[in-house]
């Protein structure tokens, strides 16, 4: 990675903690008496949603005409990204992320969700590589992640998998990794003493597709197409 999007990385983050935006820190990155472990910088886990929206870097890259490219050969008609998040998954301590599927959080009617998850540092087993089951986005979505009455919640409980059926997607930075919606995904606790930055952004269609009113995702403005075909 080179230092000029570390730079950058680190004054969106300064931007989104002076604004009150979503920084996410590690759970572990914390002791008994909520005190940071190591320096905040070290702590992060993620800083989402919206990079692409306020960063230039993110921007350029995400609205690039390699991204365009790709989701137009995946039959994209509108796409739009709802959502984009760079993840730290810091060493020693960057956290679990528990089996799921993308289309559970970001649900359109019929599902378009998919991700793009671009490798910045090579992404290995024992640093947190994402693991998924062969084949699991044939058996269409599981359960949705909404938001009602009751605040955000889950609207099934989570089915038991196992962990035979999962294999390692195990990449080189520079790689991009594209994610079916209902592809059962996940990845483990980075046990290694190096980090395992990423770039994910999340696309769904809008040409004859409707966004749920209950997704937990809110925008005050739509966003804009990639393109329209």
């Amino acid at each position: 990675m080179s230092s000029c999007i570390s730079l950058r990385v680190f004054l969106c983050i300064l931007h989104f903690i002076i604004m009150h935006e979503f920084v996410f820190s590690t759970e572990k990155a914390f002791d008994e008496d909520g005190n940071l472990k190591q320096p905040k910088e070290l702590s992060i886990n993620k800083v989402g949603h919206d990079l692409h929206g306020i960063d230039p870097v993110f921007k350029k890259f995400s609205s690039s005409e390699k991204v365009s490219g790709l989701l137009h050969s995946l039959g994209y008609r509108r796409p739009v990204i709802i959502q984009s998040m760079y993840i730290f998954k810091q060493p020693g301590i960057g956290g679990e992320v528990v089996p799921h599927q993308d289309n559970s959080f970001l649900y359109t009617d019929p599902p378009t969700c998919t991700g793009l998850w671009l490798a910045l540092e090579d992404a290995t087993i024992v640093n947190g590589c994402i693991w998924a089951i062969p084949g699991s986005h044939k058996d269409g979505l599981v359960r949705r992640f909404i938001r009602d009455e009751n605040g955000v919640h889950f609207d099934k409980p989570s089915p038991t998998y196992d962990p035979k059926d999962f294999v390692p997607i195990e990449v080189k930075a520079g790689s991009l990794v594209v994610i079916n919606g209902d592809l059962i995904h996940q990845s483990f606790e980075n046990s290694s003493s190096k980090s395992r930055h990423a770039y994910s952004l999340h696309v769904v269609d809008t040409d004859g597709c409707k966004w749920t009113e209950d997704n937990w995702i809110r925008r005050k403005v739509d966003p804009e197409p990639l393109y329209m075909h």
